[in-house]
């Protein structure tokens, strides 16, 4: 089979549409968080219950948005006697109840493009710490990846949230979860899908084109 320059242009077009398509599902191009969309979450924050000193931090967060992704960096310490709740009845452990609280969050993280980017069992108590106190022990470390400020709060106004949160709460003794922009990154799945399209691409135009030449 030879590809013509009508099927090499094809070739190339379908490539560049799927990689468009993606490029415009996983990045922000809504822009910042304007003062209605807010007002609208933290208007939902309040029905579901958000404690007050909770509502004016993430108001901050919210005001300051600039409109990129962001990064959330997780340290988590599980319980060793999680309470009692009733999706997951007595006896259970933290992993059951965080696996509770992640069948919600997986779908809605990956259905906008909001992913793990890295996660891990700790291997040896802090090295390095100044400042806090009872933080040299962790269980686990994660990395989550979010497309928006706005899609994080899509996520947590809804009420599944709330409920769900109660399970991550309660699988765990104490946990830092805070958001990090990136200034520097050295490995962007949008980047790194031309990169392995483009190859893909350039190999088989080459197969089935070299003929003709």
């Amino acid at each position: 089979m030879k590809l013509t320059i009508n099927s090499r242009f094809i070739l190339w077009s379908i490539v560049l549409i799927i990689y468009t398509i993606f490029f415009c599902w996983y990045t922000n191009l809504k822009g910042p968080l304007s003062t209605e969309e807010i007002s609208y979450y933290v208007e939902h924050l309040e029905k579901n219950g958000t404690n007050p000193d909770g509502i004016k931090k993430i108001k901050k967060f919210l005001k300051e948005d600039k409109g990129k992704d962001f990064y959330m960096f997780n340290l988590l310490d599980f319980s060793d006697n999680p309470p009692d709740l009733p999706a997951t009845g007595p006896n259970a452990s933290a992993s059951d109840l965080i696996n509770h609280y992640m069948e919600y969050m997986f779908p809605e993280l990956l259905s906008r493009a909001c992913h793990p980017i890295f996660a891990g069992k700790m291997v040896f108590q802090a090295l390095d710490l100044t400042g806090i106190e009872n933080a040299e022990l962790w269980d686990q470390g994660a990395i989550m990846r979010y497309r928006s400020r706005r899609d994080m709060m899509e996520i947590t106004i809804n009420p599944i949230f709330s409920a769900r949160h109660d399970y991550k709460i309660g699988a765990l003794d104490k946990t830092i979860a805070t958001p990090v922009e990136a200034d520097i990154i050295l490995v962007d799945f949008r980047f790194l899908l031309a990169l392995i399209l483009f190859a893909i691409t350039a190999l088989i135009d080459f197969v089935l084109y070299r003929k003709r030449v």
